[in-house]
């Protein structure tokens, strides 16, 4: 089982004919992903193609929904453009949008933000490695990959794996992988202090799905959405979590690659989130080399299994 995407799940791309979107879209379609559209405005009616793959473009969303059933959107579009490519698709009643473009002005994402309110559209990111459900076999296939995650370091199992670094989703991922311990879906959930999926919401959806054994929860400074993660996770979860916090040395005040990682008072800390997740029972990975061995104690702490 998996949450938010399946292999089933039908996948349009906004922004499919841009160099960066086209080679993820390979990508994804290497992995077994069904990406079934294409949309860039003045180029419907064209392919996009790869090996024996042949994806129609549409000049708009919904247009691509209706003709190919497409449920969710990997948007790769420009900074100035994407958050009305996000719209577009929360118009168009997308499941899901996965923005994957860094440098949204925070002023239009909070735009997006309104507009979605009571909306049925989930948004990850932006500035988000994206999403990945992996699939059998030596090379996952029959995956769901939708977004820049590196595919073929995953491997289909019982954790599921949530973080605002795509760079440390990958390590968390890898770590798992090498110790035999496979995923059920690995989410990243972006940098930007306005995002559309917090910790807490991917938490939710892990703590409810029976075949997720496990958690892995990856944060930064900057922010408190880490610690209403952990204190939910103290009330409501009986499942083993493991928990890192980047930025340990961040002077405060100072922006530290995400736009969101900046600490601006007492509670927004790599200390104090650490605090507050070794309070809650999350076990701490003392370093990123750290992850896979924290969540391993802390399954072993309640005698529960992994794989």
């Amino acid at each position: 089982m998996s949450i938010l995407v399946t292999p089933e799940t039908r996948i349009l791309v906004q922004g499919i004919t841009g160099d960066f979107g086209g080679r993820h879209a390979k990508l994804s379609l290497d992995y077994g992903t069904q990406v079934v559209a294409g949309v860039t405005p003045g180029k419907g009616g064209q392919f996009f193609e790869h090996g024996a793959h042949k994806v129609p473009i549409f000049n708009t969303v919904i247009d691509a929904m209706k003709a190919t059933g497409a449920t969710a959107a990997a948007v790769f579009v420009p900074p100035p453009f994407a958050a009305d490519a996000i719209l577009e698709g929360v118009d168009a009643g997308l499941d899901l949008i996965v923005a994957i473009t860094e440098g949204i002005p925070i002023r239009d994402m909070v735009r997006v933000k309104r507009a979605m309110a009571g909306s049925k559209s989930r948004l990850l990111g932006p500035n988000c490695p994206g999403i990945v459900t992996p699939g059998t076999g030596e090379k996952s296939s029959g995956g769901c990959r939708i977004g820049i995650s590196p595919g073929y370091i995953h491997k289909q199992g019982h954790v599921g794996v949530v973080s605002r670094s795509g760079t440390l989703t990958y390590e968390a991922v890898f770590q798992l992988t090498t110790r035999n311990i496979g995923q059920t879906t690995c989410v990243g959930i972006g940098g930007d202090p306005v995002n559309g999926t917090s910790h807490l919401d991917v938490i939710k959806l892990f703590a409810a799905d029976p075949e997720t054994w496990g958690i892995v929860m990856i944060g930064e400074i900057g922010g408190n959405a880490e610690v209403e993660a952990a204190r939910w996770i103290k009330a409501h979860c009986t499942k083993p979590v493991a928990g890192f916090i980047a930025g340990a040395t961040a002077p405060a005040g100072r922006r530290m690659g995400h736009a969101g990682a900046i600490v601006g008072g007492a509670e927004d800390t790599a200390a104090a989130k650490i605090k507050v997740f070794q309070e809650c029972g999350i076990e701490v990975a003392a370093t990123p080399s750290d992850m896979a061995d924290a969540l391993i104690r802390a399954a072993q702490r309640l005698g529960a299994k992994l794989a």
